[in-house]
């Protein structure tokens, strides 16, 4: 019983390995993502059947491959689906299982075109933002439906309901499975890096819960992050995405302590940082630099995270740069949190006063009316300004408003009176 158990646990950690691998190359052929992780679950079945009694294969990677290619031209020939393609797919199957052994033992990757595309199907601005990003974490990150629900704090059937809708949406729509061409890919590209990044953020701070993070998320966003840095090596922005998370989880250990209660950034200990993420974030940046001397939105978040991280302490931060990242963010890519966080910087860089002016314009903001930080901000400047009794009314408000358990404790710590 107890090697079936090793032998399981190992099938679990080549299907986490090679899920996305398998379901992208099915993908090519078949055409439907759906009908690709179906075929894929089906070769996965077929190894759980198979592999106790017969062992795990010297490639077992190979070995999913070929199971579930020739179910997929078995589905074909079920389907009529591809009239003349049978043959074709028949030779290339004899061509190409010869030598998957040999492919695999010397790292080579024929993959890469499928997963990139793989990718931009699943972030396709057809799918809302949180039905990219719970396909996304199915297909590419090889989670299932109960581990995206925990992450993301809804029920399990909701996810699952997500994802399927997705499926269909984009078997309907007839939804190519392809890299954009030249004149598309800029948008798309935004697309999926606005997809990592929202799973890279719910993990760095969770919006619900009683955790202020989930790390599984954020190592899940940047794995999604290299492999795609990877894929499109000339793309500065991706590189600037991967730099920005690369940097902030550089600080994962230093943002709670021991009780799990929230330390903000500038009580961090910064010896518990991680230098070597930090290094590895500044080298993604230097290498977005490189490709680029127009920066955009992730490229400059990463300045600005690096602003931080090239500081010892915190009072070595050069607020004033970071000022200036920020006005050139809000020109790059506006909006109503960029702003936000901008007189954050305005007023460690050149007094309270002077971000409370950037923040007073935009306390009628609709999309920040019940968002938290706004009054969390506010109540900062505030008391620095020296008026802590408004401050401590805004920190009250930032308290009502957030549904994170940790981050409510940590703004009424802050409203109590001293």
């Amino acid at each position: 019983m107890e090697a079936a158990g090793d032998i399981h646990r190992a099938i679990d950690a080549v299907w986490r390995i090679e899920a996305a691998r398998l379901i992208a190359g099915l993908a090519r052929i078949v055409r439907d993502i759906g009908i690709a992780e179906e075929l894929a679950q089906d070769a996965l079945v077929a190894a759980l059947e198979q592999w106790p009694a017969e062992g795990i294969p010297r490639n077992p990677g190979a070995w999913l491959m070929a199971a579930a290619k020739f179910r997929a031209i078995d589905h074909l020939r079920r389907n009529k689906r591809v009239e003349g393609k049978h043959a074709e797919l028949g030779r290339e199957m004899e061509a190409r299982q010869s030598d998957a052994a040999a492919r695999m033992e010397s790292g080579a990757d024929d993959m890469g075109d499928d997963l990139l595309r793989l990718i931009f199907v699943a972030c396709h601005p057809l799918l809302t933002r949180d039905a990219r990003a719970a396909l996304t974490l199915r297909m590419l990150g090889g989670l299932t439906a109960d581990e995206i629900a925990r992450a993301f704090l809804v029920s399990e059937s909701a996810i699952a309901q997500r994802i399927v809708r997705a499926k269909r949406t984009l078997s309907e729509a007839g939804v190519p499975f392809e890299v954009p061409g030249r004149a598309e890919f800029g948008a798309r590209l935004a697309s999926v890096l606005d997809v990592i990044y929202l799973i890279f953020n719910e993990g760095y701070t969770a919006t619900a819960g009683e955790d202020w993070m989930r790390p599984a998320l954020c190592e899940d966003a940047l794995r999604l992050g290299r492999v795609l840095a990877e894929l499109a090596p000339q793309e500065p922005e991706v590189h600037g995405l991967v730099a920005l998370m690369e940097i902030q989880s550089s600080r994962v250990k230093a943002r709670v302590d021991a009780a799990g209660t929230p330390v903000l950034l500038l009580d961090q200990n910064r010896a518990l940082w991680d230098w070597l993420l930090i290094r590895r974030g500044l080298a993604a940046l230097e290498r977005a630099q490189r490709l680029s001397t127009t920066p955009g939105p992730f490229v400059l978040q990463a300045e600005i995270a690096a602003c931080h991280a090239r500081a010892r302490t915190a009072d070595e931060t050069n607020w004033r740069l970071i000022a200036a990242f920020y006005a050139v963010l809000a020109q790059v890519s506006p909006s109503p949190v960029v702003e936000l966080n901008r007189a954050v910087a305005v007023g460690m860089a050149h007094g309270p006063k002077a971000g409370l002016a950037v923040l007073d314009k935009l306390r009628d903001e609709p999309v920040l009316r019940n968002y938290h930080l706004l009054p969390s901000v506010r109540g900062d400047l505030l008391m620095k300004a020296g008026r802590p009794e408004e401050a401590r009314r805004e920190f009250e408000r930032a308290a009502a408003l957030t549904n994170n358990a940790r981050e409510r404790e940590l703004l009424l710590a802050r409203a109590a009176p001293r």
